[in-house]
């Protein structure tokens, strides 16, 4: 008999919901030990995890209390939501996503996991996996964007990164996936919104991420605020019990998000706490996130038979078999060591992550800055705003460890007379400072334009129904803009910002989104040319928010767009095209892709395609280019999207050189979920598309023809 046997037919059944009790010590505080009630309930074996509380002090403190001073000892989970960073902050995700390198994911993760579990920490809850083609909703910015390949892919490396390979090491730290599922989906961009979409969309969109998660051996996985078609993810067993855990075999912790299990009475679906406590526990959440309806109503839920002890003892066994995963039971007080960590090797990844995730929108000739620049303008209320370069969810991260736009400008270009004004605030509405701004401006050679959002503007609860630039940027933009200067347009995000006024105006557009700790350096260095821009988007950018949501993989109408037809799927007032395709971004090379082929024109099930395109630069600077694969099926049972990303690669091109890109695409590349969603392939047709992004008319393309066994095409 194992550990965590002995440990189940000792509990009581307090002991065992105390398992299930996941604890806050308070929205984002440090102190010696977590406080109030829940200190005596850790006392009394009524707490099986806590998030909120780090630092090796703090941790080994609430940790004693559970190892030494309750009867059976079982330690503690400490949690903590560490998307980008956890001191040194990275790039947030939406950012970070395009780069398009799994390496770099896995590396962010793997340093942010060793500074985590320095402090004590051993779950994270993320990666955040949640589709998103809605730029109003505030939360995309903590995800991997528009496409479930990526976000797949994303998933993946993430998982591998926090989790290493042995979550029992000390470096090592449970990913929590999350928000299962949908949650990207919310209508109108609005947080916690009720999701009605088609098991389609559930199957091909949103649910990929998550089956990839599972795949990669996530440890945990988190249920999503939201209700899908009616059934509130909280207490959704068709999606939770009988596809997470009974098709994809997921056997780890499903965890509630905060309060959610207690919402479900809001949601209408529970007529008290002791019935959302059984139906959240008989959908196959095993932890309950700060609610205590498991503590407080499984006993009277079990009376009542809504629920029996098996489902009580299934969740707790999950919870145990994590905690020995974990290492736990061998060594409660588990820290990495801090010889382990390289503070000046996780800076160094910080800056290389920051420049590649920094995406060229626009460049009419005024970028890279020429060194000969002797006056600059760097104007405002982005440009010098330290603590919002750390963007939304940035864990323990400290703003003065933030390098600003204007002291990554000042140290990049030591010659220059760098001059400084903010304009006007992010968000007020004050217009005092629009005139002498304009003043500075004026006496420029170039003016670095700094506009954007606060941090607090994205992530949870951060919903914006018109995302424009707040406050009176705009009129600070309008007035610059009107000087005649040489406006370089640098926007910080966590979002696409609607501003399509201002990319036609400026000579250049820059998205930095909010890059953390190093931001300024990285935003210099690419502005100056140091570094040759690669960030592509992995989300696409509209022109007006009356264009959401919008995105590459759409399926086509029976009548596309025609401008000279009145009668197809248009606007009278806006193009149907983006702003900014899914992928684009310039650098100060150009690429030409040329020679697309394939190895074999014809393939059946089993059998792989290598694709070949020769890429060149035909510019004068060395650069990293993204070179995307789409297929498009032509006709199947079910009208497909017009495009499906379905590989990518890096080409490193010098100057003038040309090199061959090879991509190889198995038989699954063109299945689909079919009429019960599981994969199918269909005899037929498929366009392989290559490119630079998602703009269809840029993209070369080959035909090939997929043969069934019999030979039927």
């Amino acid at each position: 008999m194992n550990k965590v046997e002995r440990l189940m037919q000792s509990m009581t059944l307090e002991e065992k919901l105390g398992q299930l009790n996941l604890v806050t010590a308070g929205r984002m505080i440090t102190g010696p030990t977590v406080g109030g009630d829940a200190t005596e309930d850790i006392r009394a074996g009524r707490v099986g995890g806590v998030f909120n509380l780090w630092g090796r002090e703090a941790v080994a403190n609430a940790q004693r209390l559970a190892v030494e001073e309750t009867r059976l000892g079982v330690p503690l989970l400490f949690g903590l939501d560490i998307l980008h960073g956890h001191r040194t902050i990275f790039p947030i995700p939406i950012a970070e996503a395009g780069i398009f390198d799994p390496l770099i994911w896995e590396r962010t993760a793997r340093a942010a996991a060793l500074e985590a579990a320095c402090e004590g920490i051993n779950m994270t809850f993320a990666p955040m996996l949640d589709i998103a083609r809605d730029p109003r909703w505030g939360r995309i910015a903590e995800g991997p964007g528009e496409d479930p390949f990526l976000g797949a892919k994303f998933a993946e490396a993430k998982i591998r990164g926090f989790q290493g390979g042995d979550l029992s090491q000390r470096t090592s730290i449970a990913a929590v996936a999350k928000h299962f599922c949908a949650y990207g989906a919310a209508p109108a961009g609005r947080d916690y919104a009720a999701v009605d979409i088609s098991d389609r969309s559930l199957h091909e969109t949103y649910l990929p991420p998550f089956v990839a998660a599972v795949a990669a051996g996530c440890a945990a996985i988190m249920t999503a605020f939201n209700s899908v078609n009616g059934a509130p993810m909280t207490s959704n067993r068709a999606l939770v019990r009988d596809f997470l855990r009974g098709k994809l075999g997921f056997d780890g912790v499903i965890i509630s998000d905060y309060t959610a299990i207690a919402e479900l009475i809001e949601h209408g679906v529970a007529g008290d706490l002791v019935e959302a406590a059984a139906l959240a526990l008989k959908a196959g959440v095993d932890m309950d996130m700060v609610s205590g309806a498991y503590l407080r109503c499984l006993p009277e839920a079990l009376s009542r038979g809504f629920v029996d002890l098996g489902d009580i003892d299934a969740a707790v066994d999950r919870v145990l078999r994590l905690k020995q995963r974990l290492g736990l039971f061998d060594d409660p007080y588990r820290f990495a060591s801090e010889t382990e960590q390289d503070k000046q090797a996780s800076r160094e990844l910080a800056l290389e992550t920051a420049r590649r995730a920094i995406t060229l929108l626009v460049n009419r000739g005024v970028l890279p800055l020429a060194n000969e620049l002797r006056h600059v303008a760097v104007i405002g209320p982005l440009a010098n705003a330290r603590a919002d370069m750390l963007g939304p969810w940035s864990a323990v991260g400290a703003a003065q460890n933030c390098v600003t736009i204007l002291e990554g400008l000042v140290a990049a270009l030591p010659r220059a007379d760098i001059r400084f004004h903010e304009g006007v605030s992010i968000a007020g509405d004050d217009a005092e400072g629009i005139a002498p701004a304009c003043a500075v401006a004026r006496e420029a050679e170039v003016v670095i334009l700094c506009l954007g959002e606060s941090a607090s503007m994205s992530g949870e609860a951060a919903c914006r129904a018109t995302p424009g630039l707040p406050g009176r940027q705009r009129e600070l933009a309008e007035a610059v803009l009107a000087t005649g200067a040489a406006v370089v347009a640098v926007i910080a995000s966590g979002r696409p910002l609607t501003a399509p006024w201002l990319v036609e105006r400026a000579r250049a557009t820059v998205a930095m989104w909010f890059l953390g700790d190093m931001a300024g350096r990285a935003i210099a260095d690419v502005l100056t040319g140091r570094i040759n821009p690669s960030g592509r988007l992995a989300v696409t950018w509209p022109h007006d928010v009356g264009q959401v949501p919008i995105f590459y993989a759409s399926r086509s109408t029976g009548r596309p767009p025609d401008a000279d037809d009145p009668f197809t799927s248009r606007y009278l007032d806006l193009p149907t095209a983006p702003l900014f395709s899914f992928g684009h971004g310039l650098s100060y090379s150009r690429v030409e892709l040329t020679n697309l082929r394939v190895d074999r024109n014809e393939f059946h099930a089993g059998e792989n395609i290598e694709v070949t395109a020769d890429a060149t630069n035909a510019g004068k600077m060395a650069t990293e280019e993204t070179i995307f694969l789409f297929i498009r099926d032509r006709v199947a049972i079910v009208a497909r999207p017009i495009m499906e990303l379905k590989a990518w690669a890096k080409a490193m091109l010098a100057p003038g050189e040309t090199k061959t890109v090879a991509f190889a695409l198995s038989s699954d590349s063109f299945s689909f979920p079919g009429e019960d969603f599981a994969p199918v392939i269909e005899p037929g047709e498929f366009d392989i598309l290559v490119g630079l992004n998602a703009e269809r008319a840029n993209l070369l393309s080959v035909r090939v023809l997929f043969r069934d066994s019999a030979g039927d095409a």
